[in-house]
């Protein structure tokens, strides 16, 4: 028999067992109910499956148990991402006061559609170069400020700070907190990528989370994130730390790293392998110097040990000879020439001599010239009794003309009578 239970009130509570008793016979009388959605987490253990379903198109999920004796009657192919319908019984625990969805049957829908939405986004900015290896930029050697976006108090905020001071104290960071899953994660970190591209004294920026499920990933695949984060100059680095579903992020980031610990030590050198790959190239440049030097001082003594240089005064014997022999022809030709000089003056000096008037005069020539100084070349010129000069090799002296002694075959009547003066018969 039943006794019927009124309403509680202040006065006259309800007891928790009845209350859970309540709320269990109420959910009991929902029954089996088949709903459509997203398997966005799907694990296994001890035989059962414990996963996660998700609606198509509002932020409504629900959790579901798959035990062991039903798991032989789903497909074995099911994994994360698949669209599915399955027939869920809600299940009150009154013990534990919670609520599960029990899974008899579960089918195969086809792709699910978040996974199709994700997979033409990745299609169209690939089409549009985003994810082209060219366009990525190099990470600076040594930052001295890095940005780090990360959930406040997080395990990857704490390892990227921890190993990046352990590697290089002198480090420093610049971090913003933001939500990293949910429906406020995309916006916030947008802003934050923006908020430190826009420093100048950020060289990196690094995008931190400690891996999750597909569901709480879901931030880093939105498209206003991944293409301001293709958009920023500054080289940003994504450590979202979830290896089987990489988000879209991992595939437009200048670099993409494992986990945020791998984030660090790729991002800030270690200070002791610097100063030991320091102390090798110090090493090899003083093995290369010392080699240069030795063989540059060989090569010098063996250019001090060539006879040129071990004697330079070889360069000026093996050359006086030549010198002497050129000296002496110089001279030979000079004399040769002089010479020559010498018997051509003296054949001018010989024609001259020949030619000269006093020449003649000195083998008793005379020249003789009329009172008016002109010179007599003809005896007619000079008629008898005419004042004459006579120039000898040395001197002069005057004379009177005579009569003009015959030429040769020459009457000398006619010779006399030319010769007489003027007047006379």
């Amino acid at each position: 028999m039943t006794i019927e239970v009124g309403p509680p009130t202040p006065d006259a509570p309800w007891s928790v067992s009845l209350l859970a008793g309540k709320i269990k016979g109420w959910i009991d009388r929902l029954g089996t109910a088949w709903v459509e959605g997203e398997i966005t987490q799907w694990s296994v253990s001890g035989g059962n499956v414990y996963g996660k379903l998700k609606d198509l198109e509002a932020d409504a999920t629900v959790s579901f148990s798959i035990w062991s004796s039903v798991r032989s009657k789903v497909p074995a192919d099911l994994k994360q991402g698949d669209r599915v319908i399955a027939a869920l019984k809600p299940n009150y625990w009154v013990k534990g006061g919670t609520l599960s969805m029990q899974v008899f049957e579960m089918r195969h829908v086809g792709l699910g559609d978040l996974l199709e939405r994700l997979e033409r986004l990745k299609r169209t900015l690939a089409a549009e170069g985003l994810f082209d290896p060219a366009r990525k930029k190099p990470l600076p050697f040594l930052p001295h400020c890095i940005g780090l976006i990360t959930g406040k108090d997080s395990d990857a905020e704490k390892d990227v700070l921890r190993n990046a001071q352990l590697r290089w104290p002198q480090v420093r960071f610049r971090t913003v907190h933001t939500a990293v899953q949910g429906d406020r994660s995309a916006a916030e970190v947008s802003a934050a990528i923006e908020l430190l591209d826009a420093d100048p004294e950020v060289d990196v920026i690094i995008v931190a989370r400690g891996g999750g499920d597909f569901q709480n990933l879901l931030g880093f695949s939105d498209e206003r994130l991944v293409r301001t984060a293709a958009a920023a100059r500054t080289p940003i680095v994504s450590a979202i730390g979830h290896e089987a579903d990489r988000p879209i992020l991992d595939e437009v980031a200048d670099l993409r790293a494992s986990t945020p610990t791998d984030a660090a030590k790729r991002v800030v050198p270690d200070v002791v392998e610097e100063l030991a790959r320091v102390q090798q190239a110090r090493s090899r440049l003083t093995l290369r110097l010392g080699a240069f030097v030795r063989s540059e001082f060989d090569r010098l003594q063996q250019l001090r040990s060539r006879p040129a240089l071990a004697n330079p005064a070889w360069l000026v014997d093996t050359r006086a000879e030549e010198v002497a022999r050129a000296a002496a022809r110089g001279r030979e030709i000079v004399d040769r020439r002089l010479e020559l000089a010498a018997h051509r003056v003296e054949a001018l000096r010989s024609s001259l001599r020949a030619l000269s008037p006093q020449s003649t005069l000195d083998r008793g020539y005379a020249i003789a010239q009329t009172a008016d100084g002109a010179v007599l070349r003809d005896a007619a010129e000079a008629p008898s009794g005419s004042a004459l000069t006579l120039t000898l090799a040395r001197g002069a002296v005057t004379a009177t003309a005579g009569e003009r002694a015959a030429r040769p075959g020459e009457d000398p009547a006619s010779a006399r009578s030319e010769s007489a003066p003027a007047g006379r018969e």
